[in-house]
């Protein structure tokens, strides 16, 4: 392959991998931001919407940590371009599904099994980028997947503006669909190709956990995300919640916060990648966004009376805080080696989405021993803390060559 089909290629796959974290973020977000009234129609009453929501949330986040494992052994041993079509396919059919529950139970099901399949998409996109890319360039693939990927958020906003909640779960069922067959064209990494002919074991997630120095650095690696999905799932989806504790004089929308708070994200994944490249270092990149998302949760939490425009706002900053998700994901990518970076990939991002149960569940906790905001203020002193130390242990990876492989 000439040098102009080669980049013509690396073009194409970046395309594909950001338009597939597109579909992915939509599908992801879509039930934060329709929750409310799907759960109405379904005739949830006001008193269990919170606790409904959280334990539907949960249910996707399960699926997602067991797809995390599924999907990441799969992409060691039998490829990445596998993963790619096979999520996508998975989570496309059970967001058409779920435009046809009627009743939590079913509608937390059809979650898991989406679940299920978005756990794949970005870990796959990520490590065939970061395979196929100039390592001095590859911060760049990676963070066009993620500053485009997240506008699926917005996507998401406008779409259940506008239409019913079952046709929004409908319409990313089909964008899925669509790009399904854009991904024929997709090559496998030729990083991975190398451990066809090589007697190396593939994909055994074992090998995270029979050595001490790998279990540390995989554990690291997965708690220096942990801020990111508490941010989403806590403070922006149950703002309405926290919009009386605060309050404020109008319902603060979980559905607006959403779209600020991708805005913000999309924004600070741009910001996070180019930031990278000009200090060459992505663990002081990852360190200033835990000092951000210290700030705006602050900020969040002490707003008495807080407006809805003022909400938008601090949910930007909330959004940039926490815009570091691509870095992270790349992070991880770059700690192991080819015949584990599929299996590390795809479960960390999944892993740490996962980490929203415990998290809610030990918020539930702080909120009947005190109430709502100081349980904020707790988890996310804790939680930053967690990801501060934990970065601190982990090895600079910038312009780190990957044609490796872990012994």
């Amino acid at each position: 392959m000439n040098s102009v089909s080669s980049r013509r290629s690396v073009v194409f796959i970046v395309l594909v991998a950001s338009l597939g974290y597109f579909v992915d973020i939509y599908d992801l977000v879509i039930f934060s931001i329709v929750r409310i009234p799907s759960f109405t129609d379904i005739g949830i009453s006001s008193e269990d919407m919170r606790t409904g929501g959280e334990y539907v949330l949960n249910m996707q986040m399960a699926g997602l940590l067991i797809g995390g494992i599924v999907w990441g052994v799969i992409g060691d041993k039998f490829g990445r371009i596998k993963v790619l079509f096979g999520s996508i396919l998975l989570y496309s059919i059970a967001n058409i599904a779920n435009a046809y529950v009627y009743d939590l139970h079913t509608y937390a099901i059809i979650r898991f099994i989406a679940g299920l399949g978005l756990a794949g998409e970005l870990g796959a996109g990520v490590t065939l980028v970061s395979e196929s890319m100039d390592k001095r360039k590859r911060g760049y693939g990676t963070m066009l997947i993620a500053g485009i990927g997240v506008l699926g958020a917005i996507a998401a906003f406008y779409i259940a503006e506008h239409f019913a909640w079952r046709n929004a779960y409908i319409a990313g069922g089909v964008m899925g669909l669509m790009l399904l067959g854009l991904r024929m064209g997709t090559f496998e990494s030729g990083m991975f190709h190398r451990t066809v002919n090589e007697k190396v074991s593939r994909g055994k997630i074992g090998m995270l956990f029979n050595d001490k120095e790998r279990f540390r650095r995989y554990m690291y690696c997965l708690l220096i995300g942990l801020p990111i999905w508490f941010v989403v799932g806590i403070f922006v989806t149950q703002a309405p919640e926290f919009g009386r504790a605060l309050n404020a004089p109008e319902e603060l929308s979980a559905a607006s916060g959403i779209l600020f708070t991708y805005l913000g994200i999309s924004l600070g994944d741009i910001f996070a990648g180019l930031l990278a490249q000009m200090i060459k270092s992505r663990r002081l990149v990852v360190f200033i966004f835990q000092i951000g998302i210290l700030i705006s949760s602050f900020w969040y939490l002490s707003s008495q009376g807080l407006t809805r425009d003022e909400f938008k706002w601090i949910c930007f900053f909330l959004g940039l805080g926490v815009g570091y998700w691509a870095t992270f994901v790349t992070i991880a990518s770059e700690q192991f080696g080819i015949n584990l970076r599929s299996t590390v990939t795809t479960t960390a991002p999944n892993f740490v989405r996962g980490a929203l149960i415990p998290s809610t569940l030990l918020f539930e906790f702080f909120v009947r021993k005190s109430d709502i905001i100081t349980a904020g203020y707790i988890m996310i002193f804790l939680l930053s803390m967690i990801a501060i130390f934990a970065l601190s242990r982990l090895k600079e990876s910038f312009d780190k060559d990957l044609n490796y492989f872990e012994e």
